[in-house]
Order: structure tokens, then C-alpha cells, then sequence
């Protein structure tokens, strides 16, 4: 947890009554020696990544801690490509960063192989501990913690019953390299057969598979259900094209995914996830928590949003359900 640099870091920005290091306390404005610093590594810039990022900023000004001012952000993206994830972990190891903050699934365990000394909070990760990122969820045990998006998926795919009630066969689209994205399929399988949909798989190994992938499913699937997957997200704009020009509903696992042609969804705020996670990078900047014991931490389940996209209802001749109209409300 590199508890000498992290005390270090606070006393030059916490404002407390007591001395760490021998010295006053000091404003978190008055910043002198040494700053705080937290290194950022985002897997791909897409809507809901970018807002977990703005909420986790958001809640560290907040709190009094300021990029510029009392505290340090190198921000780095990886554009979806895993290899920069590599690249960019081991940079701000090297760097010697206080905490790092890890966006996305492979950005996450990227960092999480660079280094077991530097704190890490990571966010949009669907389950840390299946993932390999911690020891268990409630009790991560190393130098990671975070925040989960995980997602109502059964609720997701009642959604798509509700909206497309004849469909009988619908594909799970998603990344293979991405393990978040696998985890929800096997929740969305498990649904759809309670549901007495019959659930395929159709997996791209990056972004340039999509376009093919989508196009194999026209005429053999009624519906298509993404997860919150990053490469799918990213690469939305695609997926809308090809399935709404032939009939084809998606029920998507994020709001972002449904601004950029889904059908529906009920997902989670991503803001209000990051934000989430600031509050814990809060508590370890002021030594309160440590990664070991602080549980992974969830949206809670009445803070689901439902979200439906009209003009592709619309496009696609779906009539929204009573029950459903009356929650867009």
C-alpha cells in the first residue's frame, strides 16, 4: 500500500488536526512539497466510461481535492486496445503514483498485474473477484478495491420480452477477450431459458468484427441483447445500423449504448458510479480506508434507470407497454 508515500502525500493536502510526518497541517489549497497523485488508465473513451470518470473527479472537487491545485491526475486512455492498457499501467507504476484509478475490465487487471503496492480503486468492472482482481468482493484483501456495474441483467431480459414478446431467438453479443461481458452472459443465458427465449452466443474478438458479426445474425435472430461490453459500446453505432435497418431490437445493458440506437434498457448512472468511487479514493487520500478491507461497493438496486429510445420504437413498430410508459414518466 506504499503507507509512506501515502502518508506523505496527505500531509501535504489533508486538512487535519494532527501531524503524520512531523509537520502542520496545512489548507488542502495550500499545497507545499509534494502533491497527492492519481493515475488514471481508461480502457476506451464511450459514454459511460467517460462519465464514471467525470463522477470520480466530481466527487474528489467535492471533497476539496482539486486536479491542479492540491492533487495530480494523469489521465491516459487506452483506445480500446489491450496492449496500451499494458503500456500505460506500467507508466504510472513507474511514475511512482499514489493511487490509480482503473476504468474498464482489462485497464483494471492491466494494472492490478503491475504492481500489489500501489493502492487501486477500479470502476465498471462488472465482479472483481471473478475477475481476478480480489480475493472476494466483501473483503478484497490486497491493493484492490472499486466500485461494480454490474447491471440488472434478468431484468434486462425481461425488458426484452416485455418489448418484443413474440421473439424466440435472440443472440448475446459481446467481446470474448472481455471477461465482464462473459459473466453477463451467462446470467442472460440463464434468464432466457426461465423466460423460454433460446439464447446464442455471438462474440467479436475486437471492434473490426462487429460490422460482420451483426450482419451474420440478420434473418436468424427476432432480438439482440448487449451487456455492458466495451468494445460493443463503442462500437454501437454500428450494431443500430445494421440490426434496426432489419427489424432487429437490442436491448442494451447501459444507457450510452440506447443514445446510440438501443432500444431500451434498465441500467445503472454511470456518473453516480464514479462519483461513488471518488468518495472512496476520498477515504484513502485521508488514510480513513485501506484497499484490504473496503468491499467492493454497488449502485443500489432502486437507483436503476429505464431508458428507451422512442424514435428507434418507432423505426421498429414497437408499441411500449402501458406499464413501461407510465415509468418513463
Amino acid at each position: 500500500m506504499k503507507k509512506s508515500k501515502l502518508r506523505a502525500g496527505m500531509a501535504a493536502i489533508i486538512l487535519i488536526g494532527i501531524t503524520l510526518i512531523g509537520c502542520g497541517a496545512k489548507e488542502k489549497g495550500d499545497v507545499e512539497g509534494e502533491v497527492f497523485t492519481i493515475g488514471v488508465n481508461q480502457l476506451v473513451k464511450h459514454a459511460a466510461l467517460d462519465a464514471s470518470y467525470q463522477g470520480f473527479v466530481d466527487a474528489l472537487e467535492e471533497a476539496g481535492y482539486k486536479d491542479g491545485k492540491n492533487i495530480k491526475i494523469d489521465y491516459q486512455n487506452a483506445q480500446g486496445d489491450q496492449s496500451n492498457t499494458n503500456t500505460i499501467a506500467s507508466k504510472l507504476v513507474n511514475d511512482n503514483n499514489d493511487l490509480i484509478l482503473a476504468i474498464g475490465t482489462p485497464a483494471a487487471q492491466a494494472v492490478a498485474n503491475a504492481t500489489k503496492d500501489i493502492p487501486i480503486l477500479v470502476t465498471a468492472v462488472t465482479d472483481p473477484a471473478e475477475s481476478g482482481l480480489v480475493k472476494t468482493n466483501d473483503a478484497p484483501g490486497g491493493n484492490v478495491s472499486g466500485t461494480s456495474d454490474l447491471t440488472p441483467v434478468k431484468r434486462q431480459m425481461e425488458l426484452l420480452k416485455q418489448l418484443v414478446p413474440d421473439a424466440i431467438n435472440v443472440a448475446i453479443l459481446y467481446c470474448s477477450s472481455e471477461s465482464n461481458s462473459k459473466i453477463q452472459a451467462e446470467i442472460a443465458m440463464e434468464a432466457a431459458k426461465d423466460l423460454g427465449i433460446k439464447a446464442s452466443i455471438a462474440t467479436v474478438s475486437d471492434s473490426n468484427e462487429i460490422h460482420q458479426v451483426v450482419q451474420s445474425l440478420v434473418g436468424t435472430v427476432d432480438a439482440i441483447y448487449a451487456p455492458t461490453d466495451n468494445i460493443i459500446a463503442e462500437g454501437m453505432p454500428t450494431v443500430a445500423s445494421i440490426a434496426n435497418a432489419n427489424g432487429i431490437p437490442v436491448i442494451c445493458g447501459e444507457e450510452g449504448m440506447v443514445d446510440k440506437g438501443g432500444l431500451a434498457t434498465y441500467g445503472i448512472d454511470y456518473y453516480k458510479l464514479g462519483k461513488l468511487t471518488g468518495k472512496q479514493a476520498v477515504r484513502i487520500i485521508e488514510g480513513e480506508a485501506e484497499t484490504a478491507t473496503m468491499p467492493i461497493e454497488y449502485i443500489p438496486d432502486d437507483e436503476y434507470t429505464f431508458k428507451i429510445n422512442e424514435d428507434v420504437a418507432a423505426e421498429l413498430g414497437i408499441n411500449i407497454p402501458e406499464e413501461l410508459a407510465a415509468e418513463m414518466e
